[in-house]
């Protein structure tokens, strides 16, 4: 059955825009420092707490032995609450269903995304921050005490998306055990988490192609799947990152949490991916508008966030789902920022 987007109004709540300057993670969790709490306290509930405890600790030493860039602003999130900050960051369990195509209402190219997490209050949740950068601005559509990014638009330059790679399957025993071998070899590695990778690249890259090959050449921790489109016509890409070595898909493309490319190693994550990427490959090749692609199972029991990118026409709308369906408003950025400089006038 689809889920549909349309809720009674008065059920939904406002996604928050915040302009941040130059400040960064650490000035959003200041600003929000309740729904940081809340998003930790969801996480803890979905793992034991034995587990949950030893999971922190090995976060915290692995970024502080790989010298993580982003070490001391997790630190002072982390110290301010309980525990569980640094798993939140260093944690990527999350499924996605994301295209990159042709806008034919707006011109240029504009990235299609789902963000899946069976995690509590991540579309209840969610903020968009406005953040300076060497590179120029760009917009974080983030959580407070989140350092990394997952999601981004950058006027002018770029839009990129975080998917999650299949997981290596070693044996017949039990999921749980998989999981935890990759996590070990995750922890000998010394190189930055995708969501790391991202952050640098919003804020260093000045255009797509050089947010494409930092994207394609740069070491990461673990394998990931990053969407990439640019601010001009035909600029889009999908690409396929393991630890060293990179598949590039020209656009329009699709990519769920499963491997396009043959050969490649891992079980599919998430809900039904092989068919979400079927039908976000069909909205790739058509002319679908505005929300009209959340159709199941791109919308799932555990989608959090629906957003829809044209760097081009600097244009950013999405909405936070739960469980049971939207939660919020949705999200545009043109009336957000036209609501917050009439606000700093006044």
């Amino acid at each position: 059955m689809e889920i549909q987007v349309q809720h009674p109004p008065g059920e939904f709540v406002e996604i928050p825009l915040i302009d941040l300057g130059d400040g960064g993670p650490v000035a959003l969790f200041e600003a929000f420092p309740d729904r940081a709490e809340a998003l930790i306290e969801a996480g803890r509930q979905l793992i034991p707490q034995p587990a949950f405890g030893i999971l922190e600790s090995l976060s915290r030493r692995w970024a502080r032995r790989t010298r993580n860039p982003y070490f001391d602003e997790i630190e002072a999130i982390a110290a301010r609450l309980p525990i569980g900050g640094w798993f939140l960051n260093l944690c990527f369990e999350w499924g996605c269903t994301t295209g990159v195509m042709a806008d034919p209402a707006a011109g240029g190219t504009r990235i299609l995304r789902t963000l899946d997490w069976p995690f509590h209050g991540l579309g209840r949740k969610v903020v968009v921050a406005r953040q300076d950068a060497p590179a120029g601005e760009f917009y974080n559509v983030t959580w407070p005490a989140f350092v990394g990014v997952a999601t981004a638009m950058a006027p002018g330059r770029f839009a990129v998306a975080l998917n999650q790679a299949p997981l290596v399957r070693r044996g017949w025993w039990p999921l749980a055990l998989d999981w935890t071998i990759n996590r070990l070899k995750v922890y000998w590695r010394r190189a930055l988490p995708p969501a790391h990778l991202l952050r640098q690249v919003v804020e260093t890259c000045t255009d797509y192609e050089r947010a494409k090959d930092m994207l394609v050449e740069t070491p990461i921790a673990l394998p990931a799947m990053f969407t990439l489109s640019g601010a001009e016509y035909g600029q889009g890409c999908v690409i396929e990152r393991l630890e060293r070595r990179a598949y590039v898909h020209e656009a329009p493309a699709a990519i769920a949490n499963h491997w396009l490319t043959a050969g490649l190693e891992g079980d599919p994550r998430g809900i039904d991916s092989h068919r979400r990427l079927r039908l976000m490959s069909g909205f790739c090749a058509g002319h679908v508008q505005d929300f009209d692609w959340l159709v199941a199972p791109i919308t799932n029991q555990d989608t959090r966030l629906a957003t829809v990118m044209n760097a081009a026409r600097g244009t950013l709308r999405l909405q936070g789902w739960e469980a049971s369906g939207p939660v919020t408003e949705i999200f545009d950025l043109a009336a957000a920022e036209a609501a917050r400089r009439g606000g700093a006038k006044t």
